[in-house]
């Protein structure tokens, strides 16, 4: 499998793409589209060898908002959650967002 941006632009599609992992965890990043460093963690995201769910902030921020309500993970701009059977098992924002930690925490969560 190739990195896919699976685009997150309400609640339902949100909904969705966790229903699809059935427990297994999931990759969501929060993007913002006019902030620099927020580019640099998208180029790292590209690097992801998986489907990775996508909140443009600036075209979904009723998502964004809705996953901070679910998750009790504060926003930030770039972040991402990994989620698994519901419940969030990794975060990371900012300088954080790099493919190959993405990645460890991944299959660490898978592992569990």
């Amino acid at each position: 499998m190739s990195n896919i941006f699976i685009e997150l632009r309400d609640t339902g599609s949100l909904n969705c793409f966790l229903a699809e992992a059935n427990g297994s965890p999931v990759v969501i990043f929060k993007h913002s589209n006019s902030c620099g460093v927020s580019g640099r963690a998208f180029a790292e995201m590209t690097k992801l060898d998986r489907a990775v769910g996508i909140v443009t902030v600036q075209k979904a921020r009723a998502v964004s908002d809705e996953i901070e309500k679910r998750t009790g993970v504060g926003h930030e701009t770039p972040q991402v959650l990994i989620i698994a059977n519901g419940e969030v098992v990794w975060t990371g924002s900012h300088g954080q967002v790099k493919a190959a930690v993405v990645e460890a925490a991944v299959r660490e969560a898978s592992e569990q």
